[in-house]
């Protein structure tokens, strides 16, 4: 078997041809209305669509700050892999959804237009795609099925008709026999509701069947043939997008379809529906969802269309009534357009028409964080090795761009930032931290967009001077980029954004000094020695009892100086020594009430004062100072190996990253900073 024949063959098994045939079942009129009273629900308007399509995927809750969130599994991206996936602003996203639930369930904002409204870069065009990309994938399956219908004609090629703006076959059922209809077809959960006007083709060919028929509505049905359909941007079948032009290219034709002049001829007039081509985008996006890009943006005349639209859910094609739409119709736009809407008194129609949706960015450290490591991890970038900490402190400048100056003078930018993480500060609870967001009304609708950081990482990376790539790279990017960035006009910002990228600098010396430090006292034999003998002293001196010294076998009084030692590097003053050295020895003696022995990891203050101590009493021995003089002993080169061994197996970094780390912590103690 040759390779191509393989290849076709491997094709055909894995196709689906029973999925296949049941996407493009065809029936009868008859047969529809089975299936209608089967499952009510596939007579669904857009809005009750749209809203069971988010919930298919499903949803948790978490709380945060005291805060009950709910997060729609859809913003992560499940149909491609976490691709289009969204972080870090599920609070705004929860209210997207509530305004479909209440659109859905016919509360109003059904008649309204949705409109998303945040700076550049905010993910307002993704949550876009994935809902419509979204209600392509619902359409596919059994729970989200949807149909459409055609006319027999043999005048026409093929002998079929479709209906050209996709409407429910129910359209068809004579109004004055759909209420009785719809109660018959509904269940128990759902109510069948049959509203609108037939499409002007549709609404020609009904009249011309009953008229060749005399008036036998059963006769006009028999001409009529079901079909479902699968939504699809790419083939223009129920998902709809408008982007604005060059004023003078615009024509609201793009929205309400035009005359087809070549079919003039063939039917005699401009005015017959025959000769219309109903492929606006509104005609489009019927029974689905139309998206306006930059939605402000557009002419008057169009934002005329919208009003109707959104309102009474009718359209005004040239030449023709006004016709019947169903579908979600959601826009976005950036600030400035946005703030010319509100100033403009000739708008306020629009404005009374318009549900604005907040969508700013991200400002959680760890959500800001999975946002790069999505596409820019050591999985996916080849040949380069991206050192830790790298992506975490460009976005630790993103984030601190985006926040307001805390009001409390205690409080800095970037303890704030912690806190919003997650990061217990002592005196701040998490009723301060919702105090802090509460009062911070335009926090994340200001700073650097996402994708300014995500073009500095992409330029670090590909420069071929480096195989590792280094926080301190990538924060020279942004530095570098900030003379020419588009959106930073005035000296001021720049240079208060130059500022945090000096805090970020130095939150990054602090965070490798302690990883090295971590790693130099990782010695846990020597750790837990160190710890034995510190609990010997404090035991003693709290219950004012000697120690027996372990080599001489004398009893002596507890060794201040190494408690003190140990207790300053978290520092306990001397006036609270006595109260932190009484914490420790309840603690131990409340764990022997339970049965449980001692570990000094079990508690955090203590853990790091002994790692702190043992770093001090270590660090000399292993010479570090060699690295900056490049003067090294063997005995010395054995220490550090065993020291960058442990940053690449505890921390994740790689052999180069590591000495790297190694040097510029060197250099720091160099100059005499070694806290």
């Amino acid at each position: 078997m040759s390779l191509g024949t393989d290849l076709i063959a491997r094709i055909q098994s894995e196709q689906d041809l029973a999925e296949f045939q049941d996407l493009h079942w065809t029936g009868t009129f008859a047969e529809y209305l089975d299936r209608v009273r089967e499952n009510p629900r596939i007579t669904r308007n857009a809005f009750q669509r749209l809203y069971d399509m988010i919930l298919s995927h499903g949803s948790e809750e978490y709380v945060e700050f005291k805060k009950r969130i709910t997060r729609y599994q859809l913003f992560d991206d499940p149909i491609d892999s976490g691709k289009d996936a969204i972080f870090g602003i599920d609070v705004h996203l929860q209210k997207l959804v509530q305004v479909l639930k209440a659109a859905a369930m016919g509360y109003g904002p059904e008649k309204r237009v949705i409109l998303l409204h945040g700076p550049v870069g905010s993910a307002k065009s993704t949550i876009v795609r994935l809902l419509k990309k979204g209600a392509e994938h619902y359409s596919r399956t059994p729970d989200g099925a949807l149909y459409t219908f055609s006319w027999k004609d043999d005048s026409v090629e093929g002998g079929w008709i479709d209906d050209p703006v996709h409407d429910d076959p129910l359209k068809l059922v004579p109004d004055e026999m759909r209420a009785s209809i719809a109660a018959d077809l509904s269940s128990d959960d759902f109510s069948v509701r049959i509203k609108g006007e037939l499409s002007p083709l549709s609404r020609f060919m009904y009249k011309r069947k009953l008229e060749e028929y005399d008036g036998d509505w059963s006769k006009v049905i028999g001409d009529v043939r079901v079909k479902r359909i699968v939504l699809s941007e790419k083939d223009r079948v129920g998902i709809g997008t408008f982007q604005p032009k060059d004023e003078k290219n615009q024509d609201s034709t793009e929205l309400t379809g035009d005359v087809n002049y070549r079919k003039i001829a063939q039917y005699g007039s401009d005015s017959d529906p025959r000769a219309f081509n109903f492929d606006g985008e509104f005609h489009v996006a019927n029974r689905g969802i139309i998206e306006f890009v930059e939605v402000l943006k557009l002419d008057v005349a169009f934002l005329y269309d919208l009003l109707t639209a959104s309102q009474e859910h009718k359209i005004k094609p040239k030449k023709f009534p006004q016709c019947d739409i169903d579908e979600v119709i959601i826009g976005h736009t950036n600030e400035p357009e946005y703030r010319k809407l509100q100033n403009n008194e000739f708008m306020e129609a629009l404005r009374d028409r318009t549900i604005r949706i907040d969508i700013p960015y991200c400002t959680r450290l760890s959500n800001e964080v999975r946002i790069y490591t999505k596409d820019f991890n050591n999985e996916r970038i080849q040949g380069k090795f991206i050192a830790p900490h790298t992506v975490e402190m460009a976005a630790m400048w993103g984030i601190l761009t985006r926040l307001e100056d805390p009001k409390k003078a205690s409080l800095s930018k970037l303890q704030k930032l912690k806190l919003y993480n997650g990061r217990a500060i002592p005196g701040f609870t998490e009723d301060n931290v919702k105090e802090l967001r509460k009062e911070a009304r335009r926090e994340g609708l200001e700073g650097i967009s996402p994708r300014y950081i995500q073009d500095k990482i992409s330029n670090a990376l590909v420069k071929d001077t480096h195989n590792t790539i280094n926080p301190f790279m990538v924060l020279n990017e942004l530095a570098g980029g900030l003379k020419h960035h588009s959106l930073v006009s005035d000296e001021e910002t720049r240079k208060g954004y130059l500022e945090l990228l000096a805090e970020v600098k130095q939150e990054y010396e602090n965070i490798v000094k302690t990883e090295v430090q971590k790693a130099i006292s990782a010695d846990e034999d020597a750790i837990s020695r160190l710890c034995s003998n510190y609990i010997d002293n404090i035991k003693a001196y709290t219950q004012k009892e000697k120690v027996k010294n372990r080599f001489t076998g004398e009893y002596e009084e507890p060794d201040e100086r190494l408690m003190r030692s140990i207790e300053e590097k978290i520092d306990i003053p001397d006036a609270r020594k006595d109260d932190f050295r009484r914490e420790i020895m309840n603690y131990i003696g409340a764990l022997s009430l339970d049965g449980k022995s001692f570990d000094y990891r079990s508690n955090e203050r203590l853990h790091r004062a002994l790692e702190r101590k043992l770093f001090e009493d270590q660090k000399d021995s292993i010479k570090l100072s060699s690295l900056v003089s490049n003067v090294m002993d063997e005995s010395t080169q054995e220490k550090i190996d065993v020291v960058k061994a442990r940053l690449i197996r505890d921390y994740g970094y790689n052999d180069e990253s590591a000495s790297d780390v190694l040097q510029f912590v060197a250099s720091i103690f160099a100059r005499g900073d070694s806290e």
